[in-house]
């Protein structure tokens, strides 16, 4: 009988803590964010998925060169690009630019070795899909429709 009344003792002592620190965060700010509603700031040195940066002389066109280092330079070979020489113009024209981020790492090195800074990170920290292939990013189209 001891024992069953050392328990309720013990029981109801812990209760009375709980309760008293829940009264106490109660009257506390709220510091969680309301997700759909309040979007989140996101820190300049965010890394989400690389894109292709637009060129300031030609806002729809952009600044890759067509070199292909950031795909050479790839650990996890999650880049893959195209070019073909065309009449009149000089060097290469990108003609494709394909982003697996599902295999991608997020590392930079694509990102520090394109000679004229053609690739940067993105703000976008809601990248979700149902499907593999809705991570599969092609970043040219994505610089000739505005995105």
């Amino acid at each position: 009988m001891k024992d069953y009344f050392a328990v309720l003792f013990t029981g109801g002592k812990s209760l009375i803590i709980g309760m008293i620190i829940t009264l106490r965060e109660f009257f506390r700010p709220v510091v969680t964010v309301q997700y759909p509603r309040e979007k989140l700031v996101v820190t300049p040195n965010y890394r989400g998925h690389t894109y292709l940066v637009r060129d300031e002389e030609k806002p729809e066109k952009h600044r890759c060169i067509t070199c292909g280092m950031c795909q050479r330079e790839c650990p996890s070979g999650c880049i893959a690009l195209g070019g073909e020489k065309r009449e009149g113009v000089k060097g290469l024209v990108l003609t494709d630019y394909r982003l697996d981020f599902t295999k991608c790492s997020l590392c930079g090195t694509c990102v520090e070795i394109c000679p004229t800074a053609a690739l940067d990170f993105s703000q976008e920290y809601r990248a979700v899909g149902l499907r593999r292939e809705d991570f599969h990013y092609d970043l040219l189209r994505m610089v000739e429709e505005g995105k």
